[in-house]
């Protein structure tokens, strides 16, 4: 690394905020949190009518995999450049960026402009994710920050609840539009809410650059295998030249990005970062055990309406089992954590038990009540939800404030991405024993479906959580820092 990199600019101590102002910029960066993870859900319901109104209903996938492509790939460039440039511009950049994205959604003309909005959304959205637990990392010392990720498990879970029903409300009632343009008040509401007591926020005491060649190579590797994983084995076959070509192109973005890694004098992720063995272990878990959520959340409503027999509404309200299910986990995680001094074996002990959960309704599946599956689902939630404060303390207190964005952004990337393999790992798993895939539609009302399906799909989720049971245990632990030891916050001074 070059002297000009090295070398350390002025510092002073960082003005101390009160609790107040802590809890004000938590509950804003919060909710800016909320925007980014509805737009996740809030335009599914409103798809029909988007594309009665503007034509092209061929491209309304688009609308959902441009968001996705964009908020998965930017999701680490956003934890660097916060470390670069400080967590203040940096978030206000991600909320503007969100609402630019927003605007040009809601005057679209035609699908093409719509598209180009949502991947501006994503682009912004993307950070708004990784941002919100830097800005807690920063906030909190690790001994205290686990309680703090069972209010981000608030927001998905109010985001899963009231996006689908927001958006069929304005599409139904309303104007489709005004999915896009609700965004807007409570954008600028958010940074209203932090903009005074975030100048206070500590920025890294070091002058960095990004690199931008670096970030290029993510960006596209990883929007090439995303586009992998949404295509195959629904728009092409798996085996496909499609399909193949894609991974091909992103395995060869993915090499150039590793040598890229080695060879910058000051690379995107920092290879002190993804050598760490904590970092390495809490991020793989966290990639698998969304893997298994995200791919079941998906599966699970198909089963409830062809195997139990409920209507499509029913089956969303029946689905509140698994997400409150996993926010009570990781509220009890993150509650607990500060007790223990071997805190992992929370999270061991939560997954052990989802994965047993997960075998029983596998084994169950094809004559369970409505009762017993919901049952089941909250205890699955309720083991799988420990894992979330576990692992996104642990990996944050396994670096110094100079690698905090870097670390976080690495673990929203691969949460991100483990949702999209998930999806993709359990459809081919639904398509192999001939089950149609989610995006196809429910089998029709009376049809006889044969729960083999179900039961793969339900086992396959469980070997995946045991592939995260094994990389958590294979996590050194590290004791947590309290606000004794905490590094002392510092501020450029210009």
């Amino acid at each position: 690394m070059d002297q000009a990199v090295d070398k350390p600019a002025r510092v002073a101590p960082a003005a101390p905020l009160t609790e107040s102002e802590k809890n004000v910029i938590i509950a804003g960066i919060l909710l800016s949190m909320l925007l980014a993870a509805l737009d996740q859900t809030i335009v599914a319901p409103a798809m029909p009518t988007i594309g009665r109104s503007l034509g092209h209903a061929d491209y309304l996938p688009w609308i959902v995999t441009g968001y996705l492509l964009t908020a998965t790939a930017m999701a680490p460039l956003y934890g660097k450049i916060s470390d670069v440039y400080g967590r203040r511009p940096t978030v206000y950049a991600a909320i503007l960026i969100f609402l630019l994205g927003s605007l040009v959604s809601a005057m679209a003309p035609n699908m093409f402009v719509l598209v180009i909005g949502r991947a501006i959304q994503g682009a912004g959205g993307g950070g708004l994710f990784a941002l919100a637990q830097i800005v807690i990392g920063d906030l909190v010392p690790p001994r205290e920050r686990a309680r703090y990720a069972a209010w981000i498990s608030g927001t998905w879970a109010v985001a899963s609840i009231a996006g689908p029903l927001l958006g069929g409300g304005f599409a139904e009632h309303l104007h489709w539009s005004l999915i896009f343009w609700i965004n807007i008040p409570l954008g600028i509401l958010a940074m209203a809410i932090i903009n005074k007591p975030l100048h206070k926020l500590p920025v890294a005491a070091k002058r960095h650059r990004i690199d931008a060649p670096g970030a290029l190579l993510l960006v596209v590797a990883t929007a090439l295998l995303l586009l992998a994983l949404n295509w195959g084995g629904s728009a092409y076959p798996w085996a496909s030249r499609e399909i193949v070509g894609l991974l091909a192109c992103s395995a060869v973005f993915w090499g150039a990005f590793a040598l890229r890694l080695m060879r910058a004098a000051e690379p995107l992720i920092s290879l002190e970062v993804l050598s760490n063995p904590i970092v390495l272990a809490g991020t793989a878990s966290m990639f698998l055990l969304q893997a298994a959520n995200i791919g079941l959340s998906v599966y699970l409503p198909v089963y409830l309406q062809s195997i139990i027999g409920l209507s499509v509404s029913q089956s969303g309200l029946a689905m509140l089992g698994l997400l409150l299910g996993t926010v009570a986990g990781a509220t009890f995680s993150g509650r607990t954590i500060p007790r223990f001094f071997h805190y992992k074996r929370i999270a061991m002990v939560g997954v052990l038990f989802a994965i047993i959960c997960l075998g029983v309704l596998s084994l169950v599946a094809g004559r369970a009540s409505l009762l017993v599956v919901e049952l089941l689902t909250i205890c699955i939630g309720l083991g799988s939800g420990t894992t979330f404060p576990v692992a996104t303390v642990s990996v944050q207190n396994a670096v110094d404030r100079a690698h905090l964005g870097v670390a976080t952004g690495v673990l929203t990337f691969l949460r991100s991405l483990g949702s999209a393999l998930g999806v993709a790992m359990l459809g081919a798993v639904a398509l192999g024993y001939g089950l149609p895939l989610a995006g196809e539609g429910a089998p029709a009302a009376g049809q006889i479906v044969s729960a083999t399906p179900f039961m793969m799909i339900f086992l396959a989720a469980a070997v995946t959580l045991v592939l995260a049971l094994m990389t958590l245990a294979l996590m050194p632990e590290k004791s947590l820092r309290g606000r004794d030891d905490a590094e002392a916050p510092v501020v450029l001074v210009e």
